[in-house]
């Protein structure tokens, strides 16, 4: 199995503990306010993770072009993280986490539109298949 395919199964199950955990640690809090205390964890966490493995020395080798579009990645990063927060407040758990995967769609329809990837049978039909998926869980 290709290594990129562990991470990606890694990503899902920590990206489900965050429903999990998020659901749980949101009670009685605002929602902004605890997406704001999760982005300061996750900050130092990755800044220790940079120095423990000696990837912060590299800093300076980052150029603008790149720069910018990490710094857009990562404002919405943060509007994805407030909208969840927000949803898991107010959604059930596996709602909210089966219409935030239908990200797997908009990735596609993105990548088509903006890095002119192709589109094929197979991934429009997963791309069907996600969305039928996301509407049955929440209907």
């Amino acid at each position: 199995m290709a290594s990129w395919i562990l991470f990606a199964l890694g990503s899902a199950a920590f990206a489900a503990l965050v429903a999990i955990f998020g659901k749980i640690g949101i009670t009685g809090i605002d929602s902004t306010l605890a997406t704001t205390v999760r982005a300061i964890i996750m900050a130092l966490f990755l800044f220790i993770v940079a120095l423990l493995f000696g990837k912060w020395q590299l800093i300076g080798t980052i150029t603008a072009k790149p720069l910018t579009f990490i710094i857009l990645s990562g404002v919405a990063g943060a509007l994805s993280w407030l909208c969840y927060f927000v949803a898991l407040k107010y959604g059930p758990a596996p709602g909210v986490a089966a219409i935030d995967r239908l990200s797997v769609v908009f990735v596609l329809i993105f990548a088509a539109l903006f890095l002119a990837e192709k589109i094929t049978w197979k991934t429009l039909i997963g791309g069907i298949l996600i969305t039928t998926g996301a509407l049955f869980m929440v209907l």
